[in-house]
């Protein structure tokens, strides 16, 4: 029989995680909740795993200390061990890997959905799968979209599926300014830099990290570290976005647009068409436009 996480192990992560964000000069707000969720998660009678498998994600909402985002990371741990924020912050997570575990997906599927559409979570994937994102991208069939909905829904646990109603999601302004930002800071030397796990052989410190708050959420920048902005030497172009979200934890994607008549502007992937009027643009993109998860080609 395979042994269940504990309840002390989760802790153990949660705080590991807050030393890592102080580490990193995250404000006390954020370093301080993981503490505490860390503090009622030791002290609970009954094991996480237990509260999820009875109650699902909302079970360990209703706790007082575990918000949403905390709580979506647990259910992720007891699945396989690993704190989503943890693996991030310490340069470890692979986005393209984590979507590629869902049924109805293989890499080549996840490559194309992590970098046209911004999405490296399984709580934005499930939304995308509901809000008409997924159906817009080639090889997505009612058939595909329903098993992936479905194995989403089991995975993450009972909660309410999301409907077609406005998402919370920052507004385009926010994330170009929090890009903005993360660029202006990491080309001045002005940031913390971590050590990513993958594609570094040398092990160098080179990947920076923000933190900070926009209009009433904490976000969390670091540019890409995936294969394809490797292979397409977008390292220090694409910007991934880590920010608080009702669903859990949000994310989405900034890199510069390298056709179009949004040409050499920065554009939020996935939401091109609230870029072209944050700038003023107000044409829409020619019909049938394709990607190849570095802009309009």
């Amino acid at each position: 029989m395979i042994a269940r996480p504990s309840n002390r192990e989760a802790a153990d992560l949660l705080r590991r995680t807050a030393d890592v964000l102080a580490e990193q000069d995250e404000d006390g707000f954020r370093i301080r909740a993981y503490r505490r969720a860390a503090d009622v998660v030791e002290a609970l009678q009954e094991p996480v795993s237990q509260i999820l498998a009875h109650e699902g994600v909302e079970g360990l909402i209703a706790l007082p200390g575990i918000g949403e985002g905390i709580a979506f990371g647990l259910s992720e741990w007891n699945r396989t061990g690993k704190l989503p924020a943890l693996e991030r912050l310490q340069g470890k997570s692979d986005p393209v890997s984590l979507l590629a575990t869902v049924p109805g997906l293989g890499r080549k599927l996840a490559d194309r959905i992590h970098h046209a559409l911004g999405i490296g979570s399984l709580e934005d994937l499930e939304l995308a799968a509901w809000d008409g994102r997924l159906d817009a991208l080639p090889g997505f069939g009612p058939r595909r979209l329903e098993t992936i909905r479905g194995a989403l829904s089991a995975r993450l646990g009972r909660r309410p599926i999301p409907r077609t109603s406005p998402e919370d999601r920052p507004p385009v302004a926010d994330l170009l300014a929090v890009d903005r930002e993360y660029r202006r800071k990491a080309k001045a030397l002005r940031l913390r830099t971590i050590t990513p796990r993958r594609f570094n052989p040398d092990r160098r410190a080179w990947l920076p990290v923000l933190h900070t708050i926009r209009g009433g959420r904490h976000y969390t920048a670091l540019f890409s570290n995936t294969l394809t902005a490797h292979r397409l030497k977008r390292t220090h172009d694409w910007v991934v976005l880590y920010y608080d979200s009702k669903q859990g934890e949000g994310q989405a994607t900034v890199v510069t647009e390298r056709s179009g008549r949004l040409r050499g502007r920065r554009v939020v992937r996935g939401r091109e068409p609230e870029c072209y009027k944050h700038y003023g643009v107000w044409l829409e993109p020619e019909p049938h436009a394709r990607t190849d998860g570095d802009g309009v080609i």
